[in-house]
């Protein structure tokens, strides 16, 4: 395949070209030239003037359902969605049929993932079919491929299973992921506990559970000296909380959903179940001091915590429908529209680079003899969600009928071209 992408601003801090519009020559999936007028009469040319070109984007908490539950995602359509949303890496949860808790059912999902758009890199469980009972045989998962290890939708919640865990990966220099929710409190609850849950009826799950782990977790980091992420924070505590382990210089990351920065427990009024999550959606003081933290690095990186419901789980009311919504698609155009105050440099941050530092990923600059794996995008452009332009096979989404300022151009990965129409 040869490219040449014409007048694409670089958005790479790590790149000699950073921030410069330059035209990019690309040939067998490596880039072999960048300068300011290149001329290539067998190349494909692609006008990027007015657009960006970053690194990869890297989605590190994503449902893709296979194997077992293939009538909600699939490995393939799960991939052409990451791809329509800008993502060349996708990190996929565990909670599959069977659990991703054995050497082979990462390497099902290595294998059947090398065709596909983007490359879709399994988390590891941490116990065994995520029972939160035993751990998980770590070390052979490792070495067949998981990116991580997480119970994913099922936190683990015994402190000592969660020791030994931190224990494990240190030797095979790998992250835990976990989602900070406290299985044990508020089991009957649907919505954030407040003035809403209240007004509305229905039963509330309070913050301190999620607060709840995410102290315990950190004292296990800092006796351990391990590495951990917390997935979906969605309060102010929560992530006060891990900015002073941070300070202290405890190994700990963190990640938000974009709609826990759009939304809060004010929106459910409506009864709306595509705003059924878990974590619940919190308070608006809760979503203003995520927003901050996004805008200031305390948030490390924006994940999408994709999870397609069908219809039958999603169509019904508000007690009995199923949590999640899908987000691969709509992460980029939601964060942008939402915080258009964030730099060209902290987007790419969200999206890409804190990511791989975090996982130690490999770092793909843009530069020449570098391998291609871009993210185009455009800041300016305007877009209207319609269920026909989704790819996924669900299609539980808020933003669907919403006017989004922001926009996914297409990837270039594994040698190939993929543009959004």
């Amino acid at each position: 395949m040869k490219l040449l992408l014409k007048q694409v601003t670089i958005a790479d801090i790590h790149s000699p070209y950073n921030a410069l519009v330059k035209d990019i020559l690309v040939i067998d999936g490596i880039v072999s030239k960048i300068g300011d007028s290149i001329t290539n009469q067998h190349a494909e040319i692609i006008d990027l003037k007015g657009a960006f070109l970053s690194p990869g984007w890297i989605d590190i908490f994503a449902h893709f359902n296979d194997p077992g539950i293939e009538y909600k995602e699939t490995l393939e359509t799960g991939a052409a969605a990451a791809a329509a949303g800008g993502y060349t890496r996708v990190f996929a949860l565990p909670n599959t049929q069977p659990a991703i808790y054995s050497k082979s059912t990462v390497e099902y999902i290595v294998q059947k993932s090398k065709s596909l758009p983007v490359h879709i890199s399994p988390i590891g469980a941490i116990t065994k079919n995520i029972e939160g009972k035993e751990m998980a045989e770590m070390y052979d998962m490792h070495n067949s491929g998981a990116v991580a290890f997480s119970d994913g939708l099922h936190p683990v919640q015994t402190p000592g299973l969660m020791l030994k865990a931190m224990q494990y990966v240190k030797a095979i220099d790998k992250v835990i992921i976990q989602l900070p929710i406290d299985k044990t409190i508020a089991k009957a609850g649907l919505i954030n506990e407040g003035i809403t849950s209240t007004l509305l009826g229905l039963p509330g799950i309070p913050s301190i559970g999620e607060e709840l782990i995410i102290g315990r977790d950190i004292e296990l980091l800092r006796y351990t000296s391990s590495k951990l992420h917390i997935a979906g924070i969605s309060t102010a505590k929560g992530l006060a909380t891990i900015k002073a382990a941070k300070a202290e210089g405890l190994q700990i990351s963190c990640s938000t959903t974009p709609y826990h920065l759009v939304f809060c427990d004010e929106d459910l009024t409506t009864y709306d179940t595509n705003l059924k999550t878990d974590p619940p959606l919190r308070s608006r003081s809760d979503m203003m001091a995520l927003r901050k933290g996004v805008v200031d690095g305390s948030i490390d990186c924006i994940a999408t915590h994709h999870f397609p419901q069908d219809w039958d789980n999603k169509i019904c009311e508000f007690e009995y429908a199923a949590t999640g919504m899908i987000g691969l698609e709509t992460a980029f155009a939601v964060v942008h529209d939402i915080l258009p105050e964030l730099s060209l440099e902290r987007l790419v941050s969200l999206f890409s680079s804190n990511a791989s530092t975090i996982f130690s990923l490999l770092t793909n600059t843009i530069k020449e003899g570098a391998l291609a794996e871009f993210t185009m995008f455009n800041r300016e452009e305007v877009q209207t969600i319609t269920t026909n332009t989704l790819k996924s096979k669900c299609k539980n989404s808020p933003f669907i009928g919403k006017q989004l300022k922001g926009k996914v151009i297409g990837i270039i990965n594994k040698d190939k071209l993929y543009l959004n129409s």
